[in-house]
């Protein structure tokens, strides 16, 4: 006979939110994952970041039915949640996972990654024949934006390989990762998993979510002017002098580094890899880094004088550089908040922090599934080939509750990101004004 449940509060559950003592609810079961957190596959920010709140909805996002049954129960406490509550959105939300799991969408993933890797493997020779076999600058150049072009396919893959097996098992899922994303993009996989999961998780959260922390060069609220803690970088994101003239300037200069973005990929590939953090592989992380840091200065020495390997570069650099562009504009004219997530809005956070773009289904190859962000982002585990289809369920379920839906063209994404980086501009020249309250939810509503 089981012992009779005993019952914490929300309150004393928020109080177990550390390192050494980190409880989830999952269904009003209390459940200690800080034993977990070193092993935990997404690495252990997101964990931490939903320790001491009810993490249902996160939960069933990002982890197949097998995954509760197999590993939650070592983790229960014998606790119960006894102020235990769903709201309604977090309900038909629910509801909407089980039926696109009993359509079993979650498996099948199509014929995407098959595509793109043969596209790659026919176009790669061609790039490497064009600069070794040619002497016509113009093919030159061409096959420089033809490499960029091929970055974009691995980047596509690279970041549906770690949301869900693109491949038949793990084993093939990683040497796609590794081949895709270290060897052929110089870009770590496992750096990428690292930042993304912790973008997933606290989507526009001001402190936690890497992807709006770019300063010197970037910010998307003026509340960066108080040099804000990064949680995931676990130190002060300092607005001094230098950021304050950079950021004066965003707007102006966010196309060019968009560019050259890439630059800081490879940085930050490094940093993680060569740090004291654990990374899985580490050592055929860093032989797909060498692989790519061999192969692409070695084909740019073949090409005849210094201007034609410049201009090679910047051709791969600029093209890919649309990619960069791409991830910014789904976020960074949204809505932004300071602290992690609370745990019971999940759903609520996610149609908030992200913007989807409209195009026809005809461009879908163009936007690699980031055209569907708010679907994206409340189904990560979904093969971007079903987006589209689930995309009115989704507006219907935000209609119901009142919540927003963003949808906009790729040149209105554009604008609003450039009126964002604008507003926030004017505000970092101005040094003696005071701060708006949020710069960027009035770029959007003053704007569409």
């Amino acid at each position: 006979m089981d012992p009779p449940a005993t019952y914490i509060s929300s309150s004393q559950l928020r109080k177990h939110n550390t390192r050494h003592d980190a409880w989830i609810s999952i269904h009003g079961k209390i459940y200690d994952v800080s034993s977990w957190l070193h092993r935990h596959p997404g690495g252990a920010l997101p964990l931490l970041t939903v320790a001491g709140t009810d993490a249902t909805d996160a939960f069933l996002a990002f982890h197949p039915p097998s995954a509760a049954a197999s590993l939650l129960p070592s983790f229960s406490t014998g606790l119960l949640l006894s102020d235990y509550a769903v709201s309604a959105a977090s309900s038909d939300y629910r509801k909407l996972h089980s039926k696109l799991s009993e359509l079993n969408l979650f498996e099948r993933k199509g014929h995407t990654t098959l595509i793109l890797l043969s596209l790659i493997l026919t176009l790669l020779p061609l790039c490497v024949c064009g600069v070794v076999f040619s002497d016509s600058t113009c093919v030159h150049l061409l096959s420089g934006a033809l490499i960029g072009f091929l970055w974009i396919q691995s980047g596509w893959i690279g970041h549906d390989s770690g949301h869900y097996n693109v491949m038949l098992n793990r084993r093939f899922n990683r040497v796609a990762q590794i081949l895709s994303g270290n060897v052929l993009a110089g870009i770590s996989i496992a750096w990428w998993k690292w930042n993304h999961n912790a973008h997933h998780i606290a989507c526009n959260s001001l402190d936690f979510d890497p992807d709006l922390q770019h300063l010197p060069f970037f910010v998307v609220s003026s509340k960066f002017f108080n040099s804000l803690t990064s949680q995931f970088y676990d130190r002060k994101l300092n607005f001094d002098s230098l950021a304050r003239f950079l950021v004066s300037y965003q707007h102006w200069t966010y196309y060019p580094v968009m560019c050259f973005a890439r630059v800081n990929l490879f940085a930050q590939s490094f940093f993680l890899l060569l740090s004291n953090r654990k990374v899985e592989s580490r050592g055929i992380e860093l032989l797909g880094l060498l692989a790519f840091w061999v192969w692409y200065p070695l084909l740019v020495s073949f090409l005849p004088n210094w201007w034609e390997r410049v201009l090679f570069v910047v051709a791969s650099f600029s093209v890919t550089g649309i990619q960069h562009v791409q991830f910014c504009l789904n976020h960074f004219s949204s809505k932004v908040y300071l602290g992690p997530p609370s745990g019971g809005d999940w759903f609520e956070k996610q149609t908030n922090g992200t913007l989807d773009v409209s195009c026809s289904a005809w461009m879908d190859w163009f936007h690699g599934g980031l055209q569907f962000q708010v679907e994206h982002h409340l189904f990560p585990r979904l093969p971007r080939c079903h987006l589209r289809k689930i995309a009115p369920l989704v507006k219907d379920l935000c209609k119901k509750h009142n919540l927003p839906y963003n949808c906009v063209s790729f040149w209105k994404a554009n604008v609003l990101t450039i009126q964002t980086l604008r507003n926030a501009a004017l505000q970092a020249r101005d040094g003696s004004g005071p701060a708006p309250k949020n710069l960027v939810w009035e770029a959007v509503n003053t704007h569409g």
